[in-house]
């Protein structure tokens, strides 16, 4: 089965443009705050999705959001020395948060607060963000992969 990368990285994309996430934090809409976010979802993405997917197939959908992010950042106006200097740091980023999530018990709300406390640099509205992010886990229990890898969703949850 080939997987459509680009969808899914666009469904990902979509939940981290909602504004609500960045009201909430009292912060701006920035491309490091909007990478964090995404990085949440996508950890939590692959969280669920890991077992329906083949090795093979996780590594090019790795590959793939890699080389989107490296993209973006070119496009934010970093020249080629940052661009190695920014994706080291935000792959190193995405490491730490996979390992967070993997090893959380994501139905105790507290070990969640404390993994947002600390990639989101802040305590306001956490309460917020473990209900949005335990209701997109949700989200992903109810939807099939295939429902990724098809045009944009509709993402309300």
């Amino acid at each position: 089965m080939k997987y459509n990368y680009l969808n899914i990285y666009n469904n990902l994309i979509k939940l981290t443009r909602n504004k609500k996430l960045y009201l909430n934090l009292g912060k701006d809409d920035t491309f490091s705050e909007r990478l964090i976010f995404f990085f949440f979802h996508l950890a939590l993405f692959l969280k669920h999705f890991k077992s329906s997917i083949p090795l093979k197939y996780l590594q090019e959908l790795f590959d793939f959001i890699i080389k989107q992010i490296e993209l973006s950042i070119r496009e934010v106006g970093y020249g080629d020395v940052s661009v190695n200097k920014k994706m080291k740091d935000f792959i190193n980023l995405f490491y730490s948060i996979v390992e967070k999530i993997e090893k959380l018990d994501l139905v105790n709300n507290e070990n969640l607060l404390n993994v947002l406390k600390k990639y989101l640099n802040s305590d306001k509205n956490l309460d917020f963000y473990a209900d949005y992010f335990n209701k997109y886990r949700l989200f992903l229990t109810k939807n099939t992969l295939n429902n990724f890898t098809k045009d944009i969703i509709n993402l309300n949850f």
